[in-house]
């Protein structure tokens, strides 16, 4: 079996790091940043009102079921009443 052997490690070269906040303008990063906010406050908003929406059509749904419909979703049996 042939030994393994380890490379020789070259010295790493500190590179200058630049995030894109250092990059960009004060003013257009805090634009972004509310530009996010907004987004993100949309984005609940719709789903509050699609949560809403399901609520109210289960409601308009049991408000709707007809006799034959209740009856099958109940539990109580005649044989417990006889």
């Amino acid at each position: 079996m042939a030994k393994k052997r380890k490379q020789p490690q070259l010295p790493k070269q500190e590179k200058e790091t630049i995030s894109l906040g250092d990059q960009l303008n004060s003013a257009l990063l805090q634009q972004l940043k509310e530009k996010k906010k907004q987004l993100v406050d949309v984005e609940e908003k719709r789903q509050e009102q699609a949560i809403a929406r399901k609520k109210e059509e289960a409601r308009q749904r049991e408000k709707n079921k007809s006799f034959e419909e209740l009856f099958n979703e109940s539990s109580l049996s005649w044989k417990e009443f006889k």
